[in-house]
This record gives C-alpha cells, sequence and structure tokens, in this order.
C-alpha cells in the first residue's frame, strides 16, 4: 500500500533537542497524514494531559500524495489535544507548506514540552535550530512572515505561525500558514501558544522518494485542469444562495434559517470582488478567492462560505466588505472564522446588536488580545454562554459550521456522534443531502451512510487529499494510487474514528456528550445504531481491550 515516508522529528521545546525515529511500520499501517499523528497521539499524549500543559503534543504531519504533481494534494494535517473541545482532535490546511516540510526528509513533525522564551523553530534536513524571538510577541501573521522572509530568506511558504490569539490562548486560535491558510479548528494556534512557539520553519533538499503512480495523477491533474466547475470562480461561496433557499443558512446566531441578505454576501458577490486565481500547492483546480475592495482599502483571501455564515448571516451583517474585514481580521490574528464569527454573534444576540459589523470586528479584535469582553469570549460559546445568557450552541464544545442540523438531519446525526464536533467536514453528510443522495429528513436509516463517510474523510485526510476532490478522484482511482482494495482503505479511516474515540472516553466522554442541543426524530435510536456499528458499547466507549494494557503515556526519554 502507498504510504508516506520518513522518519518522526520529535522537537522537545523545554530543553531545546530533537531526536529523529524510524517510523517505517507505522506509515505502513496507517498511510500518514491524520492516521499516523491520531495513532502518535492516543499512544504518546497522556489520557489526563491538560490541552494548555507541557505533556500535550502537537502533530504536523504529510502524506504520500505530497511527494506526487498531483491536483488536490497541496494540504497537510495537524493533530493535537483540542483546548476546544478538550478531545484529540485533527484539522488540515492548504497553501504550498507540504512540499516544503517533506523536503525536511521527515513525515512527522512532533513537538512536545514548552519554552520559557517566545521561539522560532527551524527544521530543516540537517537538524533543527531554535531561535529566541522576544520581537515578534504580538506579531500580527504577516508581520511574522515578513520577520522570516527578512531574517531567514523563507517566504510564508516555508512556515506556521501563530498570531496574538494563539499567543493568548483563544481556545479557537488557529495555525497559519502562506498567512491566509488556517489550521483553523480546534484551537492548534493556543497548543503552540501555551509552548512559547511563535514560528516553525521548513526547508530542506531531501524529500524521501515515494512512488505516486504518474499515470493516474495525471489524470486527476488533466481533469482539474480542464473542468468548468463553478467552485473555480466562486469557491465555496458558490452555494450561499441555494443552500439559504432550499435548506438552511443559520442566521442570527440561530434565530432563523434563512437570511434575507444572502445574494448581497454570497457567490456572485465575491466574483465581483475576485481580481485573480490563486491555488494550493500543484493543483489546477485554483478554487481560492482572492478578494479586495479598493474603497474601503481590504484585501483577504475570501471569503469562503463558512466566513459567509459566521460573520454574515449568523451576525445579521449583510454587507459583503464588512464580512471581508472580519475575514481578515482572523487571518491576521490567527483565529478559526466559524468559531470567531459564532462567539461574537452570540454576543451581538446578548447585547441585541445584530448586524452591527462594526462592534463585532472590534469584539474579534478583542477576543484575540483578550481585552474586556473579549477574554471572556475568548472561551468559546460553549464555556460562556450562561454569561451571555443565550442558548449553548455547539457540540462537544466546538461551534456550529454553516451547515445546519436541524433542517439536515443526516449531518445532525454527524454532529452528534463525531469526535470533532460540530465540524461538518468530519464526515460531509451536507453534501450528499445537497447533491440529492440522501433525504434531508430522518436520521435512522443514515446510519451505514455516515458510517461509511467518516471512514473515507478520515482516509482522505491521511493520503493527503482535498475535500474538494470528490467528483475527480473514485473509489477506482484511490484504488490504482494506492495499489489497495478500497475497503482497506476505509479501514484505515474507522482506525482513526477509533483511536480518537478512545482517547476521548479515556478523557470521560461518552453517550452523554453525544446529546444535541436540538431534537431530531429518532435520534436516539440512530445513535444507538451508530454505536452497534462500530461494536462499542451502549454508552458510546470503545473497550480498553482493543489497544492493550494500560494507558497512553508520553515516552520517559522524550
Amino acid at each position: 500500500m502507498l504510504h508516506a515516508k520518513g522518519p518522526l522529528c520529535t522537537v522537545d521545546l523545554s530543553d531545546r533537542t530533537a531526536t529523529r525515529t524510524d517510523i517505517d511500520d507505522l506509515l505502513a499501517e496507517t498511510i500518514g497524514g491524520r492516521a499516523t499523528a491520531t495513532h502518535l497521539a492516543h499512544d504518546r499524549i497522556p489520557f489526563d494531559a491538560d490541552p494548555f500543559g507541557p505533556e500535550n503534543r502537537a502533530y504536523l504531519s504529510t502524506g504520500p500524495l505530497q511527494h506526487s504533481r498531483m491536483s488536490f494534494t497541496g494540504r497537510m494535517n495537524m493533530t493535537a489535544l483540542s483546548p476546544l473541545t478538550d478531545g484529540l482532535c485533527s484539522s488540515n490546511a492548504g497553501g504550498y507548506l507540504s512540499r516544503n516540510f517533506g523536503d525536511t526528509g521527515i513525515s512527522v513533525l512532533e513537538l512536545v514540552g514548552e519554552s520559557d522564551d517566545l521561539l522560532a523553530v527551524h527544521v530543516r534536513d540537517d537538524g533543527v535550530t531554535f531561535e529566541e524571538v522576544p520581537e515578534l510577541e504580538g506579531a500580527l501573521v504577516p508581520e511574522v512572515s515578513d520577520y522570516a522572509e527578512e531574517h531567514y530568506d523563507l517566504g510564508p511558504e516555508h512556515c506556521v505561525a501563530i498570531g496574538p490569539a494563539g499567543e493568548n490562548l483563544v481556545r479557537f486560535a488557529s495555525v497559519m500558514t502562506f498567512d491566509s491558510r488556517a489550521f483553523g479548528r480546534g484551537g492548534f494556534g493556543a497548543v503552540l501558544g501555551s509552548k512559547n512557539v511563535k514560528l516553525v520553519t521548513f526547508e530542506g533538499d531531501a524529500r524521501p522518494p515515494v512512488e505516486v503512480p504518474e499515470g493516474v495523477a495525471a489524470d486527476v491533474h488533466r481533469a482539474a485542469a480542464t473542468a468548468d466547475d463553478s467552485m473555480k470562480r466562486q469557491g465555496t461561496a458558490g452555494g450561499t444562495e441555494f443552500i439559504n433557499d432550499n435548506f438552511s443558512l443559520p442566521t442570527r446566531y440561530f434565530d432563523e434559517y434563512e437570511f434575507e441578505h444572502a445574494a448581497a454576501i454570497g457567490g456572485n458577490a465575491v466574483e465581483a470582488k475576485k481580481y485573480e486565481k490563486a491555488a494550493c500547492s500543484q493543483c489546477a483546480f485554483a478554487c481560492k478567492l482572492p478578494t479586495r475592495d479598493e474603497e474601503a482599502g481590504v484585501e483577504t483571501e475570501g471569503p469562503e462560505f463558512e466566513t459567509i455564515y459566521s460573520f454574515g448571516s449568523s451576525q445579521g451583517v449583510g454587507d459583503l466588505v464588512e464580512v471581508m474585514k472580519a475575514n481578515e481580521l482572523c487571518d491576521q490574528y490567527g483565529m478559526d472564522t466559524i468559531s470567531a464569527g459564532v462567539t461574537v454573534a452570540a454576543y451581538l444576540a446578548s447585547e441585541d446588536e445584530f448586524g452591527n459589523a462594526e462592534l463585532a470586528q472590534d469584539v474579534t479584535e478583542r477576543i484575540a488580545r483578550r481585552e474586556g469582553v473579549g477574554d471572556l469570549l475568548a472561551e468559546g460559546v460553549h464555556r460562556v454562554h450562561d454569561d451571555l445568557g443565550v442558548a449553548d450552541m455547539t457540540m462537544k464544545g466546538m461551534e456550529f459550521a454553516a451547515h445546519d442540523g436541524r433542517v439536515l438531519h443526516g449531518l445532525g446525526l454527524q454532529y452528534a456522534v463525531a469526535n470533532r464536533g460540530g465540524d461538518h467536514l468530519y464526515g460531509e453528510m451536507m453534501g450528499l443531502t445537497y447533491g440529492g443522495v440522501i433525504e434531508a429528513e430522518g436520521t435512522t436509516d443514515k446510519v451505514g451512510t455516515l458510517v461509511e463517510q467518516e471512514n473515507y474523510c478520515a482516509f482522505r485526510d491521511s493520503a493527503i487529499v482535498c475535500a474538494f476532490s470528490g467528483q475527480y478522484i473514485d473509489e477506482e482511482t484511490f484504488e490504482a494510487l494506492f495499489d489497495a482494495d478500497y475497503d482497506d482503505l476505509l479501514d484505515v479511516g474507522a482506525g482513526v474514528i477509533e483511536r480518537e474515540r478512545h482517547f476521548n472516553n479515556r478523557r470521560g466522554y461518552d453517550r452523554a456528550d453525544d446529546e444535541l442541543p436540538y431534537d431530531l426524530p429518532d435520534v436516539d435510536a440512530a445513535i444507538r445504531d451508530y454505536y452497534d456499528a462500530r461494536d462499542w458499547t451502549d454508552e458510546g466507549v470503545v473497550p480498553d481491550a482493543r489497544f492493550g494494557a494500560g494507558g497512553a503515556q508520553a515516552p520517559a526519554d522524550d
């Protein structure tokens, strides 16, 4: 089976040492990306770790397809114990980092411990060095990129960085790369902030050889280049009006199901602000959205659909330029736009200030700096909803994405049982509904589909392939790329789901944490069926026996 190659590089920030460990057997079993990182995190992060403590570990990992020239492969995975959900979590980001990461010769970077001083960590093919960077304290993400360019002659495509939000331990802070691409969900920027890591750079000339079938990769690349797809013009923003008109676009902090100004902030409006094409590494699909408004003096990337919802409909803001401004603030300060926007929307609800974009942006900056009310809101909706007097519209502490589980019942079931909580990409049940593959209503008839979808998404995040590749890479293509049966690839994904769940079980998660904040038809029966399908207990617990005796403990000599 095709898999990533290269050692694990463990960087101990406490004593500023780095070691490389051969993990070829693990890579052969797990492929790479999310699966490899999840396996390591499950076995090496103590079950009782504090997300902000030195015992938490952050993993950056690449997959085998990042060693190809195939479209849809300009991505990387990040895994850690999440400060937002308090469980094991993974996220991935696009851009241009993955090939530069691979050039260091490693397959996984593991950050453990914590530094007393703010650090830049430099990972090279010939070793790892450390530099104290007190001058970057409080720096915005683009300022960190400028510093790396000036001092190391490395552009943002060689870097991951955090902004003030990460330094200030905002629970939904992002790790940023290429300035505008985010490891967004889960609060990994705060994990690096707790470790006092401002910047990590990657450079080398030692990419391991991975033999991706060139003919198959070329066919995918050609299809991506020649496709007439609206995503190339409007990104995910293109679905705004369709979803608003036919399903639900959560509005004014989930009080309404459609937004009267959807057209003003949707795909056509975004396309009108787009000024050039942009892509991720090696990708001919080019669906990114560089946008600007010269009159307002704002230039950003996007907004994509999730940000249109979080800073638009969710806040009652119908002006695209204002949504663009908020999007740029989140990129500069390093915050997940979904969690940040929904948290600000909850605040606007508590103050009866829907539609006040100026206040929303002011509060967004205050969150990043933990100033005034921002210090409260930096904890996220789940931890502060009582203080605000609003409903807790989160799942496992994660703010819901734009796709509404109250209307898309299969997605609602996904939100309930997903180890990552309120994130749409964990199983992507919304796409099947929008495409007419499954009906919007009902839960019990969708359990088998959900299990397969979760397994597929976990495998895809291990490969690593972009979520937008679905129309261009089918089962037969995956089998040809990986020289494996598709069911065996899904088994790799199933192992990811199970390890995440077991880790979270050991932290106290069970059936009670799968309760939605709204009612769905027959959802209790569907959840029981889901547990049965995965061979878990009636309480949603993975038996310890599947992972051997004892618990996960960080190796004593790391």
